[in-house]
């Protein structure tokens, strides 16, 4: 077992108040980030047990597997938690767009900076 592996078993899951864990989903081939979504206990042991993403719903307090009506799934390839154990990396190969507007990512929109 390397260290990385090790360190993981021994991370305890954070989650909220609520019982949420934030979720990064990120294309494992492209590494672009595709969206950020939330987490319950059920959702994560769902995604862990089906290998296909499924988050809790704030606005409807229900889960939801991510593709499940559009068909756009999320195969899962890996989970990495961060070092403080309040946010999960999950890593996925998308069988289309991850946003509900169609684009690849959620993270379409450029905000203005300064130079």
């Amino acid at each position: 077992m390397n260290e990385t592996t090790h360190y993981a078993l021994r991370t305890t899951l954070k989650f909220d108040d609520s019982g949420l864990i934030t979720a990064v989903v990120q294309d494992n081939t492209t590494r672009d980030v595709l969206m950020v979504a939330w987490m319950n206990a059920d959702s994560l042991r769902l995604t862990q047990e089906t290998g296909e993403t499924h988050f809790w719903s704030r606005s409807r307090q229900e889960l939801w597997h991510k593709g499940g009506t559009s068909g756009n799934v999320q195969r899962v390839r890996e989970i990495r938690v961060d070092c403080d154990g309040d946010t999960l990396l999950i890593l996925v190969d998308p069988a289309g767009p991850a946003c509900h507007t169609g684009e690849t990512s959620c993270f379409f929109t450029k905000l203005e900076t300064r130079d």
